[in-house]
């Protein structure tokens, strides 16, 4: 893993970007102090959210967007 000082970062980033997304980390360093290290993202673990794969493995009634409501009115009181 190399060092490069903010300078040298500033004017090389592109390219030093691409190494890091390419797995080579580095280091960037003021006044040859490091400060931050700069590596790839991993690739994320979760799982992809698939839209539709339960379509057609149950109905939803018509009136779904009433059911309960008179049960609702009687808790909180209709006037």
């Amino acid at each position: 893993m190399h060092t490069v000082n903010i300078h040298e970062a500033k004017t090389h980033l592109s390219r030093l970007i691409e190494q890091a997304a390419q797995g080579e980390s580095f280091i960037i360093a003021k006044a040859g102090k490091p400060l931050v290290k700069v590596m790839p993202l991993q690739a994320s673990t979760a799982k992809i959210r698939r839209l539709g794969f339960m379509s057609g493995q149950f109905t939803v009634p018509d009136d779904f967007d009433h059911l309960g409501g008179r049960d609702i009115e009687q808790l909180f009181g209709s006037e």
